[in-house]
């Protein structure tokens, strides 16, 4: 009996663009796109994202690589950040109190620089005017006479002492060691054997008036400390009275530039007073001040001995524009938050306020800053910094290391900074679900999600405004102009792209690589525009290219290694069809598919899964159509076969459930010993009332079994049985299409199963009639008096069923 089910016209097998539908004549005709196409509903959530300031109101633009998304977010901000406000420059200045924890100063615009060089001039000028005003006659009487004062009070003191000691035949002697008291005669100190002759009486006598005597000195020395404190104390004084003036005016032509800016007028009341206390460190070394060569050579921290009075310009927006919009390529943890570098020194690692550099939030400051999402995840601790950073609002520059405690280097604390930024995170949808699922605190510091789509509607006015993106990447690559032609072959491999032919990819990227590659060819043939040609072959070579695994997958079925038929039938074997992905390049392969059955006690065994090489979704399609069986051939009666299928020559991982389909026609066709026609290959998925469903894929799986024919050689019987909702994505190869036309393939588009067992049997499905039975010679009858015999010769078996059949359920497809 013939199947009632036709072949698709050629028409349907691909959806051209007409050139002559396209109302110009090459790209150079058509104006720039300055709006962007097909992404609508991600555009709305980046304007609504960017506009509303609020917490945890931040940003992650999701979709497949080479939508854009990159590009359109950041394009997107930037156009945003135009009219948005600058923000403050941003500096990191000593804390003359805490010297390890710097303070940040936050100034107008342009104005961290200006301290910055005001500061510089400052202390370049105090430079030459404190050791000028220290060097100076006036300065130097003065501490003179502090010192001689000094001088003059420990000399009376040892004079007082020597007169006492002189009556009594002591004197007072300096020695290495400090000063004693020794007796004498004839002007000399006597030695110890000397003194031991003098007479027991005489000796008592000097003894005791050496310990009074010393005791007085020890008494004496003890002020000595207090006199030089107190002479330190009066040299400090005079130092701050002639430097202060000095110092009060440079530092109020510095005041005069901030008074508005009470924290700039607290940090350089804190500088004067630390330059009139150190007013000695503006003096010059001892090579600086002979400037010869061969002065040794001393570290940065030690040659710059104002290091402490520099203004560490952290972020400098004097020529900002709006607000700063940032992209951190990589998004390290001290490349967002910043950090705190290191100097040698002596063996040491040390550091200060002037080596704290910048992070990316730093940067972004009062703007918007954009990350991807893999570059984040990968880096240790980026993650963790940016949450923290976002949840507190404030940056705080912290290492690992530190976060760890792992360093014990001595190391500054920045003091915190306000944070107000608008972060956003490009990434791929798998990452954004596995965040949302697994993180509790992403929801709330990303609450808005930008879907990039991954393709747009084929209409009229979006066909025409996808050429004019198309001459818009052409122009902003400096690629040649397209004809009419070109274009139109373009808009079709956006279709085939998007695997739809009622759709057009929006993964611009893809094609911009092929209008790249076709310059190239137009330009090799010596061609001004690219032509339709130029692009066929530039699709072509990326095809052959990539093409290497599925020619060897080709060859081996040719050789016969990999068994596959095109022709002639058999009972319970089947062709279906899968994809293999790889990287850059998809492509169909054909396997054999074969059910055996016997009895049993209700069991389709998947052989896939019993070895551990079936996915779960393929475990679930062949469950599915357990389930039919049973429902449609065994509900008054158990289902008492024991089935086995098989993916024949498969060495690897099998899932999904577009095999389904094909495994029931093989087990149908076991079940009624009715042969299939091998010339068919089958794809699409089963549910439970007998509905074949739509697949992915499907030009892939079409096009590897047309491949296979044709190397076996085209009889015109040969074909494919695709789900009918699957008509809409077809966008085949020019040969499929064209060897349709000739009537050397076909495609057949299956609703249910009993069409395309119809089809695969040449026999009809048949129907239930009105006695419940189906009708003699069917395929469905030839099943169902199967399985009742089956169930009849359990019955005779008794309780034990198939005598040791396998108890197993059945498994993937």
């Amino acid at each position: 009996m013939a199947a009632s089910v036709a072949p698709l016209n050629p028409e349907a097998l691909y959806r051209r663009c007409e050139p002559a539908e396209l109302p110009f004549q090459t790209t150079a005709d058509l104006k720039d796109l300055h709006r962007i196409v097909g992404q609508e509903r991600a555009l709305d959530a980046l304007e609504f994202g960017i506009g509303i300031r609020r917490q945890g109101y931040n940003l992650y633009a999701l979709g497949p690589g080479g939508t854009g998304k990159h590009t359109i977010a950041f394009g997107f901000l930037q156009q945003r950040a135009r009219a948005g406000e600058v923000p403050p420059d941003l500096c990191y200045v000593n804390n003359f109190e805490v010297s390890h924890r710097p303070i940040a100063l936050k100034l107008p615009a342009g104005r961290g620089s200006k301290l910055q060089s005001e500061m510089r001039g400052l202390i370049e000028d105090l430079r030459v005017a404190i050791p000028a005003i220290l060097e100076g006659e006036e300065y130097r009487n003065r501490r003179q006479l502090i010192d001689e004062t000094t001088k003059s009070r420990q000399a009376e003191v040892f004079e007082r002492l020597q007169a006492d000691a002189q009556p009594k035949g002591i004197a007072l002697l300096r020695t290495p060691m400090g000063f004693a008291f020794a007796p004498v005669r004839d002007g000399a100190a006597l030695s110890p054997e000397d003194f031991q002759k003098l007479p027991e009486a005489e000796r008592k006598r000097i003894e005791a008036d050496l310990k009074a005597l010393q005791d007085e000195l020890e008494e004496a020395l003890r002020k000595f400390p207090t006199w030089e404190r107190e002479r330190r104390d009066q040299a400090r004084e005079l130092d701050r009275q002639v430097t202060s003036a000095a110092v009060a005016s440079g530092i109020a032509v510095v005041k005069d530039h901030f008074r508005d800016l009470p924290d700039v007028l607290a940090f350089l009341d804190a500088v004067e007073k630390d330059i009139v206390d150190n007013a000695d460190a503006f003096l010059p070394t001892e090579g600086e001040s002979q400037g010869m060569p061969g002065t040794p050579r001393l570290s940065p921290a030690v040659r710059d001995r104002f290091r402490r009075y520099r203004v560490n310009l952290l972020v400098d927006h004097t020529h900002q524009v709006g607000a700063p919009v940032i992209y951190e390529d990589n998004p390290t943890m001290p490349n967002l938050v910043g950090r705190v570098e290191n100097l040698a020194e002596l063996g040491a690692l040390i550091t200060d306020f002037t080596l704290i550099k910048a992070g990316a939030l730093h940067r972004a400051n009062g703007g918007y800053l954009m990350l991807d999402a893999q570059k984040l995840l990968v880096q240790p601790y980026a993650y963790e910094a940016l949450k923290r950073a976002l949840r507190a609002r404030q940056i705080t520059i912290e290492s690992p290391g530190q976060a760890l405690s792992l360093v014990s280097t001595v190391t500054v604390e920045p003091e915190p900074v306000f944070l107000d930024v608008k972060i956003v995170i490009v990434g791929t949808r798998d990452i954004y679900y596995l965040l949302a699922a697994q993180d509790p605190e992403f929801n709330d510091l990303f609450k808005v999600a930008a879907d990039f789509d991954d393709d747009m509607p084929r209409e009229g006015e979006a066909v025409l405004a996808y050429a004019q993106l198309i001459a818009t990447i052409g122009r902003r690559e400096g690629l040649k102009t397209l004809d009419r032609a070109a274009v139109a072959r373009l808009i079709e491999q956006a279709g085939r792209i998007a695997d739809d032919n009622q759709k057009l990819t929006t993964r611009f990227g893809d094609v911009a690589d092929v209008m790249r590659e076709g310059d190239y060819w137009a330009g090799k043939a010596k061609r001004e525009v690219i032509g339709a040609d130029d692009i066929e072959k530039a699709i072509d070579q990326q095809i052959y290219r990539s093409g290497r695994v599925r020619e060897k997958s080709l060859e081996i079925i040719d050789s016969g290694i990999v068994l596959i038929d095109t022709a002639g039938s058999k009972v319970g074997q089947i062709n279906g069809l899968s994809v293999l992905s790889l990287p850059n390049f998809s492509f169909g392969k054909p396997s054999r598919i074969t059910a055996r059955v016997r009895l049993g006690r209700g069991e389709v065994i998947d052989v896939e899964r019993r070895v551990e090489l079936g996915g779960p979704t393929h475990s679930k399609g062949v469950l599915i159509l357990s389930a039919f069986l049973a429902a449609r051939y065994a509900s008054d009666q158990p289902l008492s076969l024991s089935a086995t299928l098989v993916f024949e020559q498969s060495y690897g991982g099998v899932d999904g459930d577009s095999a389904s389909s094909a495994e029931l026609y093989a087990l149908l066709s076991a079940l009624s010993e009715l042969p299939i026609d091998q010339s068919f290959a089958v794809t699409g998925s089963v549910n439970q009332f007998g509905q074949v469903q739509a697949i992915g894929g499907v030009n892939q799986k079409i096009e590897g079994y047309f491949d296979v024919c044709r190397h076996h050689g085209l009889t015109g019987k040969q074909g494919v049985l695709i789900p009918s909702t699957n008509v809409r994505h077809l966008m085949l190869r020019r040969d499929i299409v064209e060897a349709a036309r000739n009537g050397q393939f076909r495609i057949y588009p299956i609703e249910t199963i009993d069409q395309g067992i119809e089809l695969l049997t040449g026999f009809p499905a048949g129907a239930r009639e009105d006695d419940g039975k189906f009708p003699k010679g069917s395929v469905n009858r030839r099943v169902e008096d199967r399985l009742i015999a089956l169930a009849q010769q359990r019955r005779r078996f008794g309780a034990g069923g198939d005598n040791g059949a396998e108890t197993g359920q059945g498994g993937r497809t």
